[in-house]
Formats: C-alpha cells, sequence, structure tokens
C-alpha cells in the first residue's frame, strides 16, 4: 500500500489530502479482508469488493464516501495487478453507488454582505474580512486560501496564484474590493500578528504562524452568527456563492469552471441547477406570460389588461 501511495504522489500529482483519504479507505479494505481470512491480493475476489463496499453502506457511510473508496480500491488493486501481485483487477466488475449530488447551499449577496459588515476592525477582524472578501472574490477553496503566500498575490495586477488540486496552478482575479481589503491587512494588520515578517503566509494566526482550515472555518462561524446568518456556515458556502452569482450574472460556465479550478465541467454543472432556479422565480415574477398563466391558474376576470 506505501509503495502506491508513492505513486500517487509522482505519477498522478495527487495531493497530500486525497493520499490521506485513499490510505484510510484501503487500510479499512484491508482490516475487512483480514477478518475474511484473506492474506494477500491475490486472493481477493469481486464479492470480497463488494461485500466491503456494503459493510460501508450498513456502517452508515453515504454514497459519496463509498465511491471515493471504491476509487481508492480500484487504483489499489490494479497497481498490485501490474506489479505482478494479482493476476486480475477484483474492482472491474463492481458497480460504483449512484447517487444524485445534492444541491448547494447557496447564500444571497445580502446574506454575503451581512456576514462581511459583522467581522470587527482589530487585527484579526482585518484579516478576516481579507480572507473573506478574497474567498467571494475568487471562490478559492478554504485549503487553497489559507496555504496562500503573499507573493502569490499581485495587488497592482489584482491576480492570485493559486496552487489547487494535483499542485495545479491557475491565475484567478481578486476584484477591486478584495484587493483593497488585503492590501490594509497587510499594511495595518499583518504587522502585528507576525512582527518579525518571518512567516511566508499571506494570512497568519495570533502566534505568527500559517492559517489552518480549522481555524478559519471556526472564525467564520463566529461571525455567520453575530450577522444573524442561519444554517451551515463553511468556507465552502462562500464558493457556492461565487459560482452561483457570477452565473447569475450571465459568466460563461466555462469561465466558472476555470476560475474555481475544476477538472472536469460536469462538477461545474450542478451550479447551473441552483442558477436556473432563480431565473425561473424571476421569469415567473417579471415575464408577462408567465404572470398571466398565474392570473389564469387564479381564475383572472379578464381586466388584467395582460397579453
Amino acid at each position: 500500500m506505501d509503495a502506491w501511495l508513492s505513486t500517487l504522489s509522482t505519477e498522478r500529482g495527487a495531493s497530500g489530502r486525497t493520499r490521506e483519504a485513499y490510505a484510510r479507505d484501503v487500510r479499512r479494505h484491508l482490516v475487512f479482508l483480514t477478518a475474511k481470512g484473506r492474506r494477500a491480493p491475490s486472493e481477493v475476489v469481486r464479492d470480497d469488493v463488494a461485500d466491503h463496499l456494503v459493510h460501508l453502506n450498513v456502517a452508515g457511510l453515504g454514497a459519496r464516501s463509498i465511491a471515493r473508496a471504491r476509487s481508492a480500491l480500484r487504483g489499489f488493486y490494479r497497481f498490485c495487478r501490474d506489479e505482478g501481485l494479482a493476476s486480475s483487477d477484483p474492482t472491474a466488475l463492481v458497480d460504483a453507488p449512484r447517487f444524485t449530488a445534492p444541491l448547494p447551499t447557496v447564500w444571497s449577496a445580502d446574506d454575503v454582505v451581512a456576514l462581511l459588515e459583522s467581522v470587527p476592525g482589530d487585527a484579526l477582524g482585518r484579516r478576516d474580512r481579507a480572507m473573506l472578501e478574497l474567498l467571494y472574490a475568487s471562490g478559492l477553496r478554504v485549503s487553497e486560501l489559507v496555504t496562500l503566500r503573499r507573493s502569490a498575490v499581485d495587488l497592482a495586477e489584482g491576480l492570485v496564484r493559486v496552487r489547487g488540486k494535483g499542485d495545479k496552478e491557475r491565475l484567478v482575479p481578486l476584484g477591486d474590493t478584495a484587493a483593497g481589503f488585503v492590501a490594509q491587512w497587510l499594511a495595518e494588520g499583518r504587522s502585528a500578528l507576525d512582527p518579525s515578517g518571518r512567516s511566508p503566509a499571506l494570512f497568519v494566526t495570533a502566534r505568527g504562524t500559517g492559517m489552518t482550515r480549522q481555524n478559519f472555518w471556526q472564525r467564520m462561524g463566529q461571525h455567520a452568527r453575530r450577522a444573524g446568518l442561519r444554517g451551515k456556515a463553511s468556507p465552502h458556502v462562500l464558493r457556492h456563492a461565487f459560482a452561483t452569482h457570477l452565473l447569475r450574472g450571465g459568466a460563461d460556465l466555462r469561465v466558472v469552471q476555470a476560475l474555481l479550478g475544476h477538472a472536469d465541467i460536469a462538477t461545474t454543472q450542478v451550479y447551473t441547477h441552483v442558477a436556473g432556479e432563480h431565473l425561473r422565480e424571476q421569469h415567473a415574477q417579471h415575464h408577462p406570460r408567465a404572470r398571466g398563466r398565474r392570473m389564469v391558474k387564479g381564475v383572472d376576470d379578464g381586466s388584467s389588461g395582460g397579453p
């Protein structure tokens, strides 16, 4: 398994988080196989893999997690086959679980403004405001946000250089507002937390070290509660808002895909459903034919004057 995990880095460019997730999936599978008396990859058959996926379902794992586990096992057993440790791939005929991707929760523009304006103006607040503004303006993943270096941001050009999944790099525009808050943080807030300026991180903690996902998640939750926002307040909600608000404003789907760093446009297309709901609501509210249909359903007396 260790040899396979190494190939994920060297040959596929998998991120550390992907390797950790796949390692957990395969370790869980190996424990399951040990209980069944299997001792080598060559002894594993299709039913062993299928039984394990059923076991995960019974244990309460969601379909998305089970699909990821199947993907990890496919990679592992193909490696074993290629290395001569097994004569065949026992996952070849095991179907992936089918599931419908849930529509992401999307905050309105007013919700986002309420969140941003709830942040206080002290040094930590300047940092948080800059991070939130940048997150909403660029649609970064939280892991991309907290690992940004100062050298990655070009305020003069209004661009940020992001290293995303698979170690792929992309350029994302900041926008004037976000650039302004980042500049304010660098000029007035950062030196209070990192007086020596030793940390290369763009955003630092009160101890002068780089921010963590957990720290930012917690801080964002505090601001959301202060703003009176209900429901899940995660950094990913702002990423959803970024994509959906762009599409509602008429942005091209391929442009949004590039900004989000999605390898597959099918991943981006989930936002078209959310944006589509908004468009249907606007159509029903403002289009004369749509208004006419509602009046007919409510028994229009013909005095509306509409077409």
